[in-house]
């Protein structure tokens, strides 16, 4: 990503600002002690946070800076979602209805279905028309207060096409004030060509694919579905240990459908983080603290699919370090909704809004491999943050699915206010 920086910005008259606070994940009690300032300015060079405090005492040393008036708004870090699979083509909109009405999802492969589904529309996508559908949902997240994503490849599971899908998020990269980080997902599924052959093409991946991705330096991570059906423990395991030996840090979709024990797997692997995790066990939960993977919970895949929801407070509890992220992908799972993550969260996940906030921050970030850099609003790091439509952060979770977001500014550049995209090409 190219650089772009905001040489010098003065914001004052801050009503509340919030931030998580560290150069790594928060873990257990210490996700709810939030640094909490009021009235106060934020002092940035050179595109990252040089101070914060009050107005008398920076303003000296900002008397050269452009300033920018806050207007009394609450002010929050980027929002960082962590988990995503936004580069796809096609639709499947059908299953959402199919799946209100109690249709099981066998039946719904059936009737055509399913991640297979994603999988034909994103082959006979073109590079240029996956950049195009990919450029149209970060706009949408950059409205909602999203300045670093990950994006999942994994609708190709072949090497052409998860290629082209990563392809088209470095394309991204050049075009839009966010930052973009790819994960290698092509263990997603098991095609057609390999059916009942999970080994062989993991095998595959690991002989056609890596060496690809390896040489293109710009992939840090490498995913599996483990899940009853899909990939299971072994062959996640070895999948998993090539990877690692290929110099892929790790993550894991584990115990989503059933309680496989994938948490425990990516707990002794080491992996940077385990994600959806419905029906993970308290033991597998206890791993994941004492190996400080993260526990990447996707309330919004639970609402969708109508399944209880990850308690994030039991994860809290046992001392691991929860982050919260959208999971928008095109079958159980069509949402970017920031505003309804914080609201789920609050509600039904039993954490509280600094937890919330937290989560969706320091701890995404963390999760990414990028907490000494962004997440949290220090001196030091990138000036990421949010001017919110309210006098304190709290408004979150209260205004239950509505977007606050006023303006979004990345790296101390102002690049989205009011419905516009405003920012340079390339940040």
């Amino acid at each position: 990503m190219a650089e772009n920086r905001q040489k010098a910005l003065f914001v004052h008259n801050i009503g509340e600002l919030w931030t998580a606070e560290g150069l790594r994940a928060a873990a257990g009690p210490a996700m709810g002690r939030v640094k909490k300032f009021r009235d106060t300015c934020l002092y940035i060079e050179d595109g990252r946070i040089s101070a914060i405090g009050e107005e008398a005492r920076l303003r000296a040393a900002a008397t050269a800076a452009p300033t920018f008036d806050a207007e009394g708004r609450a002010c929050v870090p980027g929002f960082i979602d962590s988990h995503t699979h936004f580069i796809f083509a096609g639709w499947r909109e059908d299953e959402f209805y199919w799946r209100a009405q109690g249709i099981p999802y066998m039946e719904m492969h059936q009737r055509g279905g399913g991640i297979q589904k994603s999988v034909d529309a994103t082959r006979r996508a073109s590079l240029e028309e996956l950049v195009r559908l990919g450029k149209a949902r970060l706009e949408t997240m950059l409205s909602l207060g999203i300045t670093t994503v990950e994006g999942k490849s994994g609708y190709g599971l072949d090497k052409e096409t998860e290629l082209r899908q990563l392809q088209a998020m470095d394309e991204l990269s050049t075009v839009m004030p966010l930052t973009i980080i790819p994960t290698f997902l092509g263990a997603h599924s098991i095609p057609p060509e390999y059916k009942d052959r999970p080994r062989e093409f993991l095998a595959f991946l690991v002989r056609e694919v890596f060496p690809l991705f390896k040489k293109r330096g710009q992939t840090p991570f490498v995913d599996i579905f483990c899940e009853e059906g899909v990939f299971g423990i072994e062959d996640s395991r070895w999948y998993l240990e090539q990877a690692r030996a290929a110099g892929f840090a790790l993550k894991l979709h584990a115990d989503e459908v059933k309680p496989l024990g994938g948490a425990g797997l990516a707990a002794e692997l080491g992996a940077t983080s385990a994600d959806h995790l419905l029906k993970a066990s308290d033991q597998d939960i206890q791993a994941l603290a004492a190996a400080g993977t993260i526990a990447c919970l996707l309330p919004l895949t639970a609402f969708n699919l109508r399944e209880p929801y990850a308690s994030g407070r039991r994860f809290i509890d046992a001392g691991c370090a929860v982050a919260l992220a959208s999971d928008l992908n095109p079958g159980s799972c069509y949402s970017q909704s920031i505003p309804l993550i914080f609201a789920l969260a609050v509600l039904y996940l039993g954490m509280s809004i600094e937890e919330a906030l937290t989560a969706l921050t320091l701890n995404g970030a963390a999760a990414l491999g990028l907490a000494a850099q962004t997440g949290s609003l220090e001196p030091g790091k990138d000036a990421d943050f949010l001017l919110l439509n309210a006098p304190s952060p709290g408004h979150l979770a209260y205004h239950a699915g509505m977007n606050l977001v006023h303006s979004v500014f990345k790296r101390g550049i102002l690049v989205w206010q009011n419905g516009n995209v405003l920012g340079p090409a390339r940040i």
